[in-house]
């Protein structure tokens, strides 16, 4: 049997452990030495083929104040379009709604003469009725006081026509004072008054004073041929108000197209200007006409003046309360424009960006007047002839 090992032994190795330990190192430095080359030999390779690193491009601008220099090199020079402010002939167009409305001088309100009750009505809303066309009838209690008040009279005209002729006679022969002739006349004259008057009242109810057989029956008729465009009272009603209608008769044969402009907008508008229509209920149809005159007053709750043009209206085509769009052309003017791409908004304001020496820039404050299609039109700030950023202006913007 063999020894076990002990401390003593375990503290000599054999010569063949040490040689196959010191081959075991070697071999692990060899390899990795190999794999440092290889690692080392492709990110020199790579870096080779990159060639040398690129040096910094600088700043894409540089402020100074308020100026702001866009430098040699900057990538924003191709984002930027600058070009000079255009001087342009500029005629403005005014688009607003508007509505067509009757001639209030072809309007007629009919008010009854008489209260009364009105058992026949004749027309409908809508309806087209000519000059003498009856309307209604109206069954009035005061239309026999009123014949009786004119029988009454004429009975007073002739009594006092008999005593005068009388007295006149009697005069002559001496059989009457003078005095009592003076006051035959006096009374026949106070009563040709009264008969006059009575006679006038029953002409204006609309009756004739020297009927034979006296009725109760108004019939109203139409004053002036047209279109009953509001009816405001049904057969069978009582209508007891003298100052209500019982409905409007109205000549379209030439209408009003009413537009309310803006106060701003008022300075634009000018009696005899020419305009185009375009109604809703005709799309593609144009009607070209001209002002017929601004009101003297601005509304003072919506801040609008009234501007009205006529237009005839064959056939009725044209109808109350339809809607349309008016469209004012102003004179022509010349003003300095810039796309609207060239305004920047900065605290509730426009701005552009103004050149004021090679790719070298200054914002400016500018007020529009007002903007047409992609153009908008300076008032103040900026002027024509100079340079100024269309297109890219955001980009410089703090």
């Amino acid at each position: 049997m063999s020894e076990p090992d002990t401390p003593q032994n375990s503290q000599h190795a054999s010569p063949g452990s040490v040689i196959m330990a010191l081959a075991l190192v070697g071999l692990a430095v060899v390899l990795v030495t190999g794999a440092y080359r290889h690692v080392g030999t492709a990110y020199w390779g790579r870096a080779l083929a990159q060639g040398p690193a690129k040096p910094d491009s600088g700043p894409l601008l540089i402020r100074e104040g308020e100026r702001i220099i866009v430098p040699e090199g900057s990538p924003l020079r191709a984002k930027l379009t600058v070009e000079a402010v255009a001087a342009q002939e500029i005629r403005r167009t005014l688009v607003l709604p508007a509505v067509v409305e009757a001639d209030p001088s072809r309007l007629v309100k009919i008010v009854p003469p008489l209260a009364g009750r009105i058992p026949q009505l004749k027309v409908h809303l809508g309806e087209r009725v000519t000059e003498g066309q009856p309307l209604a009838v109206l069954d009035s209690p005061d239309l026999g006081a009123a014949y009786a008040d004119h029988e009454r009279a004429k009975a007073l005209l002739e009594l006092a026509r008999t005593n005068r002729d009388r007295l006149r006679d009697l005069t002559k022969i001496g059989g009457a004072a003078a005095r009592e002739k003076l006051q035959a006349e006096a009374d026949y004259l106070t009563a040709d008054v009264e008969h006059h008057r009575a006679d006038a009242r029953l002409r204006q109810i609309g009756v004739n004073p020297e009927a034979t057989d006296p009725s109760r029956m108004v019939t109203i008729t139409a004053p002036i041929a047209g279109s009953v465009i509001a009816l405001d009272v049904g057969a069978g009603a009582f209508w007891n108000d003298p100052n209500a209608s019982l409905m409007t008769v109205a000549d379209l044969s030439s209408i009003w197209v009413t537009a309310n402009v803006p106060e701003k907008d008022t300075a634009l508008i000018a009696k005899g200007q020419p305009v185009e229509v375009t109604f809703t209920a005709y799309p593609g149809e144009v009607f070209k006409g001209e002002v017929l005159f601004v009101s003297d007053v601005l509304d003072p709750d919506s801040r609008r003046t009234k501007v009205r043009i006529a237009f005839p209206n064959p056939g009725m085509r044209l109808k109350p309360n339809m809607f349309a769009n008016v469209s004012f052309f102003a004179p022509p003017q010349m003003a300095a424009t810039v796309p609207t791409t060239a305004l920047v908004m900065k605290n509730d304001g426009d701005r552009v960006f103004v050149e004021v020496a090679p790719w070298t820039f200054v914002p400016r404050p500018v007020e529009i007047s007002y903007q047409q299609g992609n153009s908008a039109v300076i008032k103040s700030g900026l002027a024509a002839g100079e340079r100024a950023v269309v297109k890219g202006g955001v980009l410089l913007n703090d």
